[in-house]
């Protein structure tokens, strides 16, 4: 009752005309989207993009175990991208939300700085820099400092944001008890704010292992460039079309893991929550003769 009391007060429910509309658009949207797939897919079978010579080379065993390490690679990169874009991001909002302007300034300016920086910019300066000073930084290492400098500094503003959200009364009673602003930090606003921050923390840990894929311009053997090797071999008729139909449904997979994950744990800890402030049952008949004792 009182939701859909929140609902009218929030916005006007459509009314008959517009619910109407709103069905054909959805119905028009959805025939347009299934015509230009029907549309591709029979260009791919016109121009036999399908054949058995482009498709024959994925049953090698030597062509699995390309797909195999491109995967690895790809994985690695997000793994380590992921770790450091987190310390990077918990840091900086850390630093933005201190007391000390001589703080919270500098680490303002970062953080806009490499938000504002495209990131492939940022992966060339890792890797053509480095080389003007006669210095050779691994690719792998050029393509995670990008990731995790820009990352970082989205995560950085998720994190300040779900910080801020929390009610500043549960900071106020933490203070109130003696406890110090790091402890306050860590026991009490990050715990309910990550509940908070969660799917949009995903959403950014997804695109990092997508962006992954800019790798293959500085040559990381990473699942882009492994599909444009596989792709460019004129023996299977260049399968340009299979290689990356392959790995987007290899990019698909994981991601739709990566956010199962993330459903299946922000459940558990909304599951968890309402666990701990379930009230303690209490015996009524010792309760009862605790009262009579009194």
């Amino acid at each position: 009752m009182g939701g859909n009391a929140m609902s009218n007060i929030l916005y006007d429910l459509p009314g008959p005309r517009a619910r109407a509309r709103n069905l054909v658009i959805g119905v028009v949207t959805a025939v347009a989207v299934v015509a230009v797939a029907v549309y591709v897919v029979s260009r791919f079978i016109a121009t036999d993009q399908f054949s058995t010579l482009r498709t024959t080379q994925f049953q090698y065993t030597a062509v699995q175990q390309e797909l195999a390490n491109g995967l690895l690679a790809t994985l690695k990169a997000a793994a380590i991208a992921t770790v450091l874009a987190l310390v990077f991001g918990a840091v900086f909002a850390a630093a933005r939300l201190s007391d000390h302007a001589v703080i919270r300034v500098p680490a303002a300016w970062i953080v806009e700085l490499f938000r504002a920086i495209p990131l492939l910019i940022l992966i060339f300066f890792f890797y053509y820099v480095p080389l003007q000073y006669k210095m050779h930084l691994p690719t792998l290492w050029a393509l995670v400092f990008g990731l995790t400098l820009y990352n970082g500094s989205v995560l950085a503003e998720i994190f300040r944001a779900g910080i801020l959200a929390v009610p500043r009364g549960q900071s106020e009673a933490a203070y109130a008890i003696g406890l110090r602003k790091s402890q306050v930090m860590t026991s009490v606003l990050l715990p309910q704010a990550v509940r908070a921050m969660l799917p949009a923390i995903v959403s950014q840990l997804v695109v990092l292992l997508k962006d992954t894929a800019l790798g293959f311009i500085i040559t990381y053997p990473e699942l882009l460039y492994v599909a444009k090797q596989i792709g460019g071999r004129g023996s299977f008729d260049f399968p340009y079309v299979v290689s990356y139909l392959v790995v987007a449904a290899i990019y698909i997979g994981i991601c739709g893991a990566l956010s199962a994950f993330a459903y299946w744990l922000q459940k558990r800890m909304g599951r968890s929550r309402r666990t701990a402030a379930k009230p303690v049952p209490v015996d009524q008949g010792n309760a009862s003769t605790a009262g009579a004792t009194v």
